[in-house]
């Protein structure tokens, strides 16, 4: 409960003048750091109820939180405790940053920077009155360490005005976990050691710094659930949002202006292949070729991805170059597997493919004029959106042959913590060793170390099931991005991947509009249904986020990647879906609005999914559909309850795969006021409305010469966000 006491600060301290002139902050930054500060002054924080400042992944929230530290010290604090993730290259990084940020408060005296490893054993009282910023990771040594320190080694510091920033909190501070063994619910380990340290300080104060507000909500059953339906994020004392920088790329650009056509969002996806995903995983030279890794369609996806790689690089240093800016260097993660072998395997095919392109470059061969020539018309159409000079084909051939010759591309594992360790820069990022730089690897890659100028992503991690948490950390295309580089930006996944990304997105922006205003009482419901069909509450730490659905006001759900059955096979449930339709036109006199109850919906919509097939990779799960319509239908205490707005058209020439060619997702937006999507909206406010759309399904579209119906439930405006839990853990 946030407290109404007003605290004065100090705003024109030392550490706070200082890094408000080096980094030169904006108001919307001082704003949330002055917030923060001011709340942990007036607010009780504990690791329970800690403070949290939301940020979003890759978007500045160190830098903020170091303004936080800043004003801290000028306001009492004298000891801050970062707590990082379980990684030494993580921990490395926060020292080089924290050394740097502080590097004219080290020199005079004010302050001192230890890694907690490495924290001196005969420390003076002169160094001790000095302002301490001491990095921990959360890992049970290093805790051991800080608790030895605090009350052993330096017992004085016990007394003093303590801040804990835990840096990417997540799981291993925020979470609970359940003991099999024993049926009981426990506070993990590194969560009990911050407990520990908490009753034994006497001025400490918890702030949380996180991307993924999906931790707020996670919460065991016997602790305080609100007892309706909606579940508020109650854990935290106080959240401070940190503001999002002009060049912050993430998932609103992926996942929802990615659908804009012509947008230069629309072209960064590019499909992965599932069969690829398994080739990847472990040597197999019966299937794979070295010598025909040019041509082979097994490998398709990730030799286009490189060729990408080069040609983007290519485009952009010759850029640069002609508008007298400094020449960069740029990144390529592929990231599909935790394991070396597979990691191995991958830098072998990797390698083979440059030592195949370098060979038939030289010569120069008509495959890799064709490999070029696909890549540069592919990355041009979204370069020729900006107001940039345009390189010729001929001049980015010669840059790419150039580049191959004289081994301008350098592949890298990076799956330990060694590896990383002997990579990293000064700064503590990985270092760009050679103009264009791959890096394949795993888990250590997520772990919040931070890669610059990244324009390509492979990524093929599937985890059996996907925890929100790791997924948006594993989003490593996420951050600041260039809009110039972000032309020649692509990202490589399977379907089913991209789709599952797309959900976690969708929740992930929800829940954040939820801590955003959840002083109003609003919140997120989360539902599921039980074993006799009825929609019931779900706790939200019961939830599998490869199987939810997001439900939002006029949000669409449709079908796409599908092909229709034979027109033999079908034709009798088409006539018998014209007939019912026919049937409630006459009842009511309109032609193409009608109300109908839920039931006959759902009976169209099931003898609909009956005369498709879906392509492989893609879903369309006909019990989770037809329980959202229900939910939807339901939901109103109006008349309407129970009903659904159909708006039929009938004649339709869709193609099956648009322009840039992936299936059609948009069937039901013709431009202009009768469009059926902006009708269904315009009826959807208490009830759904179901576009069906009839298609004559001709074979020069696509299709397979058979008529078929295209439905498209479109959700009410007075729908609350909900979350619908298709599948949920025991």
């Amino acid at each position: 409960m946030i407290s109404e006491m007003q605290v004065q600060i100090n705003k024109n301290g030392l550490f706070y003048n200082y890094l408000s002139e080096k980094n030169k902050y904006d108001k919307d930054t001082k704003t949330c750091i002055e917030n923060t500060v001011e709340k942990l002054k007036s607010e009780s924080t504990t690791s329970n109820t800690p403070g949290i400042l939301l940020g979003k992944i890759q978007s500045g929230k160190t830098r903020t939180f170091i303004g936080i530290m800043g004003l801290s010290y000028d306001n009492s604090v004298d000891v801050v405790i970062v707590l990082t993730k379980n990684s030494n290259a993580l921990a490395k990084q926060t020292y080089e940053r924290l050394s740097n940020e502080f590097a004219e408060q080290v020199l005079n005296d004010k302050m001192q920077v230890f890694d907690i490893m490495s924290l001196p054993t005969n420390l003076r009282r002169f160094e001790l009155s000095q302002k301490l910023a001491i990095i921990v990771k959360k890992e049970t040594k290093n805790m051991d360490r800080l608790y030895k320190a605090l009350f052993e080694l330096y017992p004085d510091l016990e007394n003093k005005r303590i801040l804990f920033v835990d840096d990417e909190a997540d799981f291993a501070s925020v979470a609970f976990e359940r003991k099999k063994e024993s049926d009981i619910t426990e506070m993990k380990v590194i969560s009990g050691k911050i407990d520990q340290l908490r009753e034994k300080l006497n001025k400490a104060s918890f702030l949380q710094v996180t991307a993924t507000p999906y931790s707020l909500y996670l919460q065991p059953e016997d602790m305080r659930v609100h007892e309706h339906k909606i579940f508020q994020p109650i854990r935290p004392s106080f959240t401070e949002l940190v503001p999002i920088h002009d060049q912050y790329v993430g998932g609103e650009l992926y996942f929802e202006k990615s659908e804009e056509e012509g947008h230069l969002a629309s072209y960064l996806y590019h499909e992965v292949a599932e069969k690829e995903l398994v080739i990847l995983k472990s040597p197999d030279l019966r299937r794979i070729k070295m010598d025909k890794l040019l041509s082979s369609s097994a490998v398709k996806d990730i030799r286009s991805s490189i060729v990408n790689f080069l040609v983007g690089s290519c485009i952009r240093r010759w850029q640069q170059e002609k508008l007298g800016q400094k020449i960069q260097k740029y990144a390529f993660i592929i990231h599909t597997e935790r394991g070396k072998s597979s990691h191995e395997w991958q830098e072998q095919i990797i390698t083979e493919i440059e030592l195949n392109l370098r060979r038939v470059a030289e010569v120069q061969d008509e495959v890799f004029n064709l490999l070029v020539k696909e890549s540069y018309n592919d990355l041009m159409k979204s370069v020729s959106l900006l107001n940039l000079p345009c390189p010729s084909f001929e001049e980015i051939i010669n840059a790419v042959r150039d580049s191959l010759v004289n081994e301008f591309l350098l592949s890298s594992i990076v799956n330990s913590e060694k590896d990383v360790n002997q990579l990293l820069d000064e700064t503590g990022q990985l270092r760009l060793r050679t103009p264009m730089n791959i890096f394949i690897g795993g888990q250590i890659l997520d772990r919040g170390v931070t890669i610059r100028n990244l324009i390509g992503f492979y990524y093929g991690r599937n985890p059996k099931s996907f925890q929100q948490d790791t997924v948006l950390q594993h989003s490593r295309m996420y951050g600041a991005r260039s809009i110039e580089d972000l032309s020649v930006t692509r990202f490589y996944t399977t379907k089913r991947l991209y789709d599952v990304m797309k959900k976690i997105h969708e929740f992930d922006s929800e829940l954040r509009r939820a801590v955003e205003v959840g002083g109003h009482g609003q919140g997120v419901v989360f539902i599921q249904r039980d074993n006799v069909n009825k929609i019931i509450p779900c706790s939200p730490n019961k939830i599998l986020l490869s199987n939810i659905t997001m439900i939002k006001p006029h949000k669409r759900f449709l079908p796409v990647g599908f092909q229709t059955n034979s027109k033999t096979k079908i034709q009798k449930n088409i006539m018998q879906i014209d007939k019912i339709i026919q049937n409630q036109k006459d009842s009511q006199q309109d032609e193409d609005t009608i109300k109908v109850s839920v039931d006959v919906a759902k009976q169209i919509i099931t003898l609909i999914f009956e005369t498709l097939k879906m392509e492989e990779g893609y879903e369309w799960d006909l019990e989770e559909y037809l329980s959202v319509l229900d939910y939807l239908s339901f939901e109103t205490d109006s008349p309407n309850q129970g009903y659904v707005w159909l708006v039929i058209k009938e004649g339709r020439n869709i193609k099956r795969i648009d322009r840039e060619n992936r299936f059609e997702n948009s069937p039901d937006t013709p431009k202009g006021e009768k469009g059926e999507l902006r009708l269904a909206r315009s009826l959807a406010n208490d009830i759904p409305a179901l576009i069906l759309l009839k298609q004559n399904g001709l074979k020069i579209n696509g299709w397979n010469d058979a008529p078929f119906w295209w439905p498209i439930i479109v959700a009410p405006s007075d729908t609350i966000p909900t979350v619908f839990a298709k599948k949920t853990i025991k």
